[in-house]
């Protein structure tokens, strides 16, 4: 009785290691698979992200062109608009805003409420700009100009460059934020922090097309 008692005992023991060591395999592949999923998410979370960044650069060079452009749409102007000095001032004050608010984006695209400050400050330029349009069809000499002529040639096709960059970039926004919101992808954006990306929205019916920069 006493060996057939030793050997039941050790089968029994051994079967509960065997029972250990299988729950332990168990638990250490779901681990190992939950840690696999949850990698792959990151990497294209970041993949994404990255992409919204890049887009938005796209737009950056070409915001940068057009501000530099308009000091000289100004200084070609003031040539002949020597009367409409508070005009002129409007476009470099509201172009100046619009530069600070584009260096801030640049910093960071995803960061919470930089695209929706540069597009309201972008904005606030178009508006500048498109008044100024109106005032500049009083100075048939200033329209007859070479220098203005070049400067509204090149302005134009940066706006529509702008324009372009700019439905590029909310695609590829969109893109991302699909991504982030989707299950299970949400629940490791929240746990690493992947904020949501804006979109650049145009505030008004006439900033939905690009500005119009002709006489």
């Amino acid at each position: 009785m006493n060996y057939e008692s030793n050997t039941l005992l050790a089968q029994t023991v051994a079967i509960g290691w065997v029972e250990v060591v299988v729950g332990l395999i168990v638990v250490v592949g779901v681990i190992l698979l939950l840690a696999i999923v949850v990698i792959g998410i990151f990497n294209a979370l970041v993949g994404l992200r990255n992409r919204v960044k890049n887009a938005y650069a796209q737009i950056d060079v070409q915001l940068k062109r057009r501000y530099d452009l308009i000091p000289n749409l100004v200084e070609t102007a003031k040539g002949y608009m020597k009367h409409e000095s508070e005009t002129l001032e409007a476009v470099i004050q509201a172009r100046n805003q619009a530069v600070s608010a584009a260096s801030a984006a640049s910093k960071n695209p995803t960061g919470a409420g930089v695209i929706k400050d540069l597009a309201g400050a972008d904005g606030a330029l178009t508006g500048a700009l498109g008044k100024l349009m109106v005032v500049m069809e009083a100075y048939p000499d200033l329209k007859a100009s070479e220098n203005m002529m070049q400067v509204q040639e090149e302005l134009t096709s940066t706006e529509n460059r702008v324009a372009f960059s700019r439905q590029a970039y909310n695609d590829v926004v969109m893109g991302y934020n699909n991504k982030r919101e989707r299950f299970p992808s949400n629940i490791v954006a929240g746990m690493f922090r992947f904020a949501i990306a804006e979109s650049w929205e145009l505030d008004t019916e006439d900033a939905r097309d690009a500005p119009k920069v002709s006489f």
